[in-house]
């Protein structure tokens, strides 16, 4: 990993000599579950969100853009320019959210070229070293672990609470003070004053947790304005209950006030002009909810599930209300925000994605036909064809074999759409243009042996490692344990012999249990007799190589596992 940006490093020498007085600051936002549809510009006819709306008013917008039904392979997708499945992200969770951390970050090309890096929120590729953020160009970060809060990888006393979350300050547990997406905005705008004092252009990602579940603690006054209104319009078929929206719209318009408070502050910082301000979702609404004219909802691969707002504010740069139809996707972000601060990869880099700043600018460019193609579900590694979409600028192919079935059903048909006729994906036509279908998928089939070769083991998941400076307190939870027929396990790697004390910890006390942790060959065996919520093995003496870690009840309540396992070098 040392010699990871070497490379780059050499060639940019020049051009931060060039730019280094005129580089644009960069702001980055994505939301969690917020879906396409969750704007009032968009044709919500219930949610108000004027701030957010400004940005594609003041700003250029892509017509028709993409991410993956889920989040993790967005996130991948969008720190690398690849398709999440060259990174070794396959999944949200049971070990396979953790990135390659040999793969190259938006954040580390940037921080190499000059730019101060800060991520607030939800990062979501790995919890620990060397998959952290810190680790993967961020030079300051305020976030919570996992998939969210209120998910397995948050400290137990934090009570599924999103307001005074227990967060992570470049790695270190702090208590906050406010709703999270409150505190993620105002961290980024301290960040951005620090930045701008230190006369430093800065690279600003904030991923809120936010609309994401649970639902029980929202913003009080922002709930009872909606829990008051008519939600039918936006109500389909009566599959989600009108609480539940109620809700969910009260943090989306949270999320549009801290936008409001953000743009403000930039106009107040006089920065704005050349500052880039980008909006986008991370994957379709996670209720069945307004859509506009698509279908479908989170982890469908129909336009509902996978299709995104993209809206750039660049007064320097970018003509108010411009627009392009051109497909675009999160593989697209990387490279034009690169070329936005006139930064080059090397050639031995490849990206899956391209620029689209050319469009965004409205400088019509020869612009060829392209194939996109979204693909993710369940389980240890993908499988051909499995729950796909593959779209042209005109045609769609979709095989909707549902994500979260690790193996893929044989009864679901395939289909094809005309999108500029069928935005909705009602008309089935792949039996009458099979040649249509066909050029498809043998884009899809090239696309899949492509990205399933980029690596020799490409699906093999990375390792936690121990052992190092970096991480001396290495926490344990469900989120990174690999399931296997004997329960599960944690895929480690120790450099160096070192000894560790092992401390264990549960939700509630436990009792008359006899518990035996294995690592690698090694066997140790905890008895607990009296109630505790937590316990300890000492100085366990691991040898350096690679390992896996698993626990075991051998006396006493199976379901007592622990919430979470500590290794304490």
């Amino acid at each position: 990993m040392i010699f990871k940006h070497l490379l780059f490093s050499l060639t940019l020498a020049t051009s931060i000599a060039l730019f280094a007085d005129d580089k644009p600051n960069i702001v980055l936002i994505m939301t969690d579950d917020q879906g396409y549809a969750d704007l009032s510009i968009m044709g919500n006819p219930v949610l108000e969100t004027p701030h957010i709306d400004s940005l594609a008013r003041d700003g250029a917008s892509m017509d028709t853009f993409y991410v993956s039904p889920v989040c993790s392979p967005t996130r991948a997708s969008l720190m690398t320019g690849r398709y999440n499945y060259r990174t070794r992200l396959v999944d949200t969770w049971k070990g396979r959210s953790m990135m390659e951390p040999e793969e190259f970050t938006i954040a580390e090309a940037l921080g190499e070229a000059g730019y101060k890096t800060g991520i607030f929120g939800k990062w979501h590729l790995g919890d620990n070293y060397p998959m952290r953020a810190t680790d993967q160009g961020f030079q300051e970060a305020l976030i919570h672990l996992g998939g969210g809060l209120g998910q397995p990888s948050e400290p137990r006393e934090n009570n599924r609470r999103y307001t005074d979350p227990i967060l992570f300050r470049n790695n270190i547990q702090v208590q906050t003070k406010g709703y999270c997406t409150d505190v993620y905005f105002d961290g980024a705008i301290d960040f951005i004053d620090q930045s701008v004092s230190a006369k430093k252009p800065f690279f600003t990602y904030i991923a809120t947790n936010a609309p994401h579940s649970p639902y029980h603690d929202v913003p009080e006054a922002l709930y009872q304005k909606y829990k008051n209104k008519d939600l039918t319009p936006v109500l389909l078929g009566n599959t989600e209950d009108a609480d539940t929206v109620a809700r969910v719209f009260a943090m989306d318009e949270n999320i549009d006030q801290n936008v409001g408070k953000l743009l403000a502050h930039l106009k107040a910082k006089n920065i704005e002009e050349n500052t880039i301000v980008i909006f986008m979702v991370d994957n379709g609404p996670n209720t069945r909810r307004y859509i506009g004219l698509s279908r479908g909802k989170k982890n469908e691969v129909h336009d509902g599930g996978i299709r995104s707002p993209f809206f750039m504010r660049w007064p320097a740069q970018l003509k108010a209300g411009a627009r392009s139809d051109r497909i675009a996707a999160h593989i697209d972000v990387m490279p034009t925000l690169l070329e936005a601060a006139q930064v080059s990869l090397p050639a031995d880099h490849p990206f899956d994605g391209r620029s689209i700043l050319p469009l965004l600018k409205g400088e019509n460019p020869n612009w060829p036909d392209r194939s996109l193609v979204l693909q993710i579900h369940r389980g240890d590694q993908p499988t051909p064809l499995h729950h796909i979409a593959v779209r042209e600028q005109r045609w769609k192919l979709v095989h909707p074999t549902g994500f979260a079935n690790e193996r893929m059903p044989a009864d679901i048909p395939l289909e094809l759409y005309d999108m500029e006729a069928d935005p909705g994906e009602t008309n089935n036509l792949y039996e009458s243009r099979p040649e249509i279908a066909k050029r498809l998928m043998q884009s899809y089939e090239r696309w899949f042996t492509d990205v399933s070769s980029t690596r020799p083991d490409n699906y093999t998941p990375p390792r936690i490692i121990l052992g190092t400076e970096n991480e001396t307190r290495t926490t344990l939870s469900t989120q990174d344990r690999r399931v296997t027929e004997s329960g599960g396990e944690w895929l480690l790697e120790f450099q160096g012999d070192h000894t560790y004390d092992v401390e264990f910890l549960w939700k509630e006390p436990v009792e008359n249990l006899t518990l035996e942790l294995q690592i690698g060959t090694q066997r140790e065996t905890l008895k607990i007799n009296r109630p505790t919520d937590e316990a300890r093995i000492q100085k366990i003496a691991i040898p350096a190589g690679e390992t896996s870690l698993s626990t075991r009840i051998l006396k006493g309540n199976p379901k007592h596992v622990p919430y979470h396992i500590i290794l304490i070098q």
